[in-house]
Parts: C-alpha cells; structure tokens; sequence
C-alpha cells in the first residue's frame, strides 16, 4: 500500500503509521474501480511501502466503509490521525489533495474509508 504521494509527504504519513497515530486512510471507489482493486477487507494483511516499494510496516485492515465524500464522519477523519481539527478541514484538504491530481470530489463522490492497525 502506497500512501500518499512519492516524496516527503508520504514519508510523513508513514511514520505516522508507524508511531500508530495513522490508523485510517481514504481513497476514491472510482480509483478501485478504474485500477481494477479489489476493495480490502476486514482481516486483511497489507504492507505499506516507500518510494520505492520497500516495507515500512505492516498493517492489519479493521474496518471497511463506503460512503459518499460528504458522509465521512469526525471518528474517521480523525483516525487519519494528520491533524485535522475537524470534519470540515479533512473534506477541505482531502479536495485540494485529490485536485492537485486531476480529480474533483463533491459531496456525492464515493469514497472508500480504510480503518487498520500496526500488525503485531
């Protein structure tokens, strides 16, 4: 699992991970789909990896939620575990995010909300 994009910023979301303060990520069900993912399921091994695809850590997945962008709840945003001091301020960057890459998001956009743990 690839967090983020290549660079600083996904070496701050996987120290994160690795200090346990990251314990949930988001991604777009469009992306799955044109990608041809399956969707993780509860119980499932992942291996998140640098830049250059070398183990950083290893997570077990603890929750699977598909919901529209503008029915992210507080608890998960706040388990993504960046700082977000509110639900508002996750949507709000999560756009810019995603915009920076080409992709719009609105209220009604699918989105895939991944809950997970650092694997014993």
């Amino acid at each position: 699992m690839e967090l983020g994009t290549p660079g600083g910023f996904r070496d701050e979301l996987n120290a994160l991970v690795v200090a346990g303060k990251k314990r949930g990520t988001a991604g777009l069900l469009d992306e799955y789909r044109t990608e041809g993912e399956e969707i993780e399921h509860v119980g499932e091994r992942l291996v998140v990896v640098d830049d250059v695809g070398e183990r950083v850590v290893d997570i077990v997945v603890t929750g699977v939620e598909i919901c529209r962008f503008g029915e992210v709840s507080w608890g998960f945003a706040d388990s993504e575990g960046e700082g977000f001091r509110s639900v508002e301020e996750w949507r709000e960057g999560h756009a810019r995010y995603w915009g920076a890459q080409g992709i719009e998001v609105d209220p009604d956009t699918r989105i895939m909300c991944l809950s997970f743990r650092v694997a014993d």
